[in-house]
């Protein structure tokens, strides 16, 4: 009889535990629209691929995902809210910026990056680039360089904010090169175009947010931060190749609040999986001179405690470590 019971109470304890025999797991997602926090303004390239991505991924889980955006603090403040206000049900998403592994390490946060986020896949990295007006009297990336060099601190470039790769990519070159530029942080990228067409801010670094601007003429694209040269702006070198050794793409993916059911954690890696792969959204990419950057969320949990350390030791030897 004691056998039997243990054998009774083991089967219902493991279908409690089981994720499939969960009432949450049964339900979702047919009770509302899934939100997707975006930590940037409307209209700029995360934005963009994003909306795209997500809406094939709401056609294979038969539910609606609705962009929220919610830039501030270098996009890490729609992540940040997300970890501690939302439930782990399914229901809220958000987008994981690099910053939010180099933010914690500038100034203290109430949220910690490894622990309080539930990886769901990783989906792309950015082309980043440096532009600066059509009319705008540096003709390349060197000759803003010597710029800076005849007047430090009086040349400027504006970034998508504090502790963004666009911010760190050019901390490093400003050190590489001995020189000093002036930092004017942004909200996004839709913020930092209008800032630099409306004469603003002398330059910008940023992900391809300024493609169809550079396209179009108004804009000059005078350094790209890629291993290769681009398929789109062939011409335009690398930052690698001028000698100023900066490589960065900055991957981002998408992650949950911890605790989440293991088995909404895997729908939604399927189905965010399923539009990675689909024509209309690999068209999106290379629009935006991106790759896929897929990794499953065990991977991509790994990545970031590796990325968290590594980076660690950047921000201190870039002088932009919290005291």
């Amino acid at each position: 009889m004691t056998s039997r019971r243990t054998l009774l109470k083991l089967a219902a304890g493991s279908t409690a535990l089981s994720p499939l025999g969960t009432a949450l797991a049964q339900a979702w997602p047919a009770a509302k629209p899934i939100t997707l926090i975006v930590p940037w303004p409307p209209g700029g390239s995360t934005d963009r691929h994003l909306r795209a991505l997500s809406e094939i991924a709401g056609k294979h889980l038969g539910q609606t995902i609705v962009i929220d955006n919610k830039p501030g603090a270098g996009g890490t403040l729609g992540p940040g809210v997300m970890a501690l206000t939302a439930k782990p049900d399914g229901y809220t998403i958000a987008q994981f910026p690099m910053g939010m592994l180099r933010i914690p390490h500038m100034q203290k946060v109430q949220w910690n990056p490894l622990t309080d986020f539930s990886f769901i896949l990783g989906v792309s990295g950015y082309t980043f680039g440096f532009t600066v007006k059509a009319d705008s009297p540096y003709k390349s990336f060197n000759d803003y360089i010597e710029a800076a060099r005849k007047a430090p601190g009086k040349v400027d470039y504006g970034s998508t904010g504090v502790g963004t790769s666009p911010h760190l990519l050019m901390e490093e070159v400003a050190a590489n090169a001995k020189v000093q530029l002036t930092h004017v942080p942004y909200k996004g990228n839709a913020d930092l175009q209008q800032a630099l067409l409306g004469g603003h801010v002398q330059a910008q670094s940023d992900a391809t947010g300024w493609d169809k601007f550079v396209d179009s003429g108004q804009m000059r694209l005078l350094v790209t931060f890629g291993e290769q040269r681009t398929k789109r702006w062939p011409e335009v070198p690398t930052a690698k190749e001028l000698g100023y050794g900066v490589v960065a793409s900055s991957p981002y993916g998408l992650v949950a609040p911890k605790g989440m059911d293991p088995a909404v954690l895997k729908a939604l890696h399927d189905a965010y999986k399923k539009a990675l792969e689909d024509p209309k959204h690999l068209e999106v990419l290379a629009q935006l001179n991106q790759d896929v950057w897929y990794r499953n969320g065990d991977e991509y949990a790994a990545w970031a405690r590796e990325t968290y350390a590594k980076d660690k030791a950047l921000i201190e030897r870039l002088g932009l470590a919290a005291k």
